[in-house]
């Protein structure tokens, strides 16, 4: 996750079923002014603020939530200083980090992060970090598709990648759930606990997400009969490096 200006490694963790957005939502495409707000049936997807650096420090620094990421501020002065950072690279077109909330709730319990690796996010990596006490709730699924809508229609991105620890065996079950191919292996590329660890690294096309959502509207047509499985359930669901 790129805390701090000068961090090239990002992590991410995606996953999630279809979601059908509401038609109602609000989508601004001058993003670079201020960030789309991004409203689901569960979540609210909004710009982050310095009033949410205590509750992101409390969430995103537990042991848990910070295995497979690139360390977080340890402090709440150090996630304002990183939520000014963000303002500051949204404002030069090259980055975009919306806080998570609970849809009643204005509090942030987590966040979704997009970064330009080429120029005028023809290509563009993204992640998530999300207070463990959210897992297992849903509040990721509809979170990684709002982002995923904002990524290909109003970023324009062609070419969205993550990445992975190898050792997250949930971080890569996840990217596949999502639909995320594995392109190749990177040796020894994440700093995390004092080792260098090995990554997988993964890419969606606008191609590919545009092909998913076309099926699934064709499935959505006909009755299913069968029990839900909530996509960010414990056994599933971690922060894993690919894009926060």
């Amino acid at each position: 996750m790129p805390y701090r200006p000068d961090d090239s490694q990002t992590q991410t963790s995606l996953q999630g079923r279809p979601f059908h957005f509401s038609p109602d939502r609000e989508v601004s495409s001058d993003w670079r002014l201020k960030l789309p707000l991004l409203v689901g049936r569960q979540v609210t997807l909004r710009e982050l603020r310095a009033s949410d650096a205590p509750s992101l420090c409390a969430l995103l620094t537990a042991a848990e939530v910070s295995r497979f990421i690139s360390p977080p501020p340890t402090t709440v002065a150090g996630f304002e200083g990183f939520i000014a950072w963000t303002a500051r690279q949204r404002t030069a077109g090259a980055y975009a980090s919306f806080a998570v909330t609970v849809n009643g709730f204005d509090t942030a319990i987590g966040i979704f992060q997009v970064r330009e690796t080429e120029g005028g996010f023809a290509t563009a990596e993204w992640g998530f970090a999300i207070g463990s006490p959210f897992w297992g709730t849903g509040v990721f699924e509809e979170g990684a598709e709002l982002v995923l809508e904002f990524v290909f229609n109003t970023l324009g991105v062609h070419r969205l990648e993550a990445r992975a620890a190898v050792l997250n065996g949930r971080g890569n079950s996840a990217l596949q759930k999502i639909g995320a191919l594995k392109e190749g292996i990177l040796r020894k590329s994440l700093l995390c606990g004092g080792q260098y660890l090995d990554q997988v690294l993964y890419a969606m096309l606008d191609s590919d997400w545009r092909e998913s959502r076309t099926s699934v509207t064709m499935e959505s047509s006909f009755p299913v009969h069968q029990p839900l499985v909530n996509a960010v359930s414990e056994s599933m669901f971690t922060p894993h490096e690919a894009g926060t």
